[in-house]
């Protein structure tokens, strides 16, 4: 409201005076208030320290900072991230082992590594039975842990399940579930 009983006096004003003076006026007033500084200005002084000197004050400096908290504050009956922890522990596994395969597959050639889907099969047919389950159940584990627990983290997303009797009882579902998703995965 004033900004615009403002705007429409100096209208007023315009309209009202020879423009001339108006403007001749204001550039004279212009002129004189930009000389007048507004701006706050501090001098700023630097001192050279020896290197004791600014290893005593740093160390000064340190002894006041808050100590942030440890893993030890949360009471973990209260707070348990396993579930999340495992999350990420089966995503690195898993983005590591693309990464890895991938980066070999490129060099294969210059190494002269057969890495082809052939040779692959073929090698992997002529394993023992106890070696070919331990590698289909390390490669299906993580990736089917990883797709359930996902699709919790998405529900999460949505602000859904976080009472504690749910969390707890999703939790038990997720690792029962990959564990079931993995046999299935397991036995084809």
């Amino acid at each position: 409201m004033i900004a615009q009983r403002v705007g429409a006096t100096a209208l007023r004003r315009v309209a009202g005076g020879p423009s001339n003076t108006f403007f001749t006026q204001n550039i004279i007033r212009a002129t004189l208030a930009s000389r007048l500084s507004t701006t706050q200005s501090r001098p700023v002084t630097t001192q050279k320290a020896t290197t004791e000197e600014a290893q005593a004050l740093l160390a000064e400096q340190r002894l006041r900072r808050p100590v942030s908290p440890h893993l030890s504050i949360y009471d973990f009956k209260q707070t348990w991230f396993s579930d999340s922890i495992w999350e990420r522990f089966t995503g690195s596994f898993l983005s590591g082992a693309l990464y890895g395969y991938a980066l070999a597959y490129l060099a294969a050639p210059l190494l002269g590594w057969h890495l082809e889907s052939q040779s692959l099969v073929a090698a992997f047919a002529a394993w023992p039975v106890a070696a070919k389950a331990g590698v289909k159940f390390v490669a299906a584990w993580p990736f089917v842990y990883h797709l359930i627990n996902g699709v919790r983290h998405l529900v999460w997303d949505r602000a859904i399940g976080f009472a504690k009797p749910t969390i707890i009882k999703s939790g038990w579902f997720i690792w029962g579930g990959s564990v079931v998703g993995t046999l299935g995965l397991f036995l084809l």
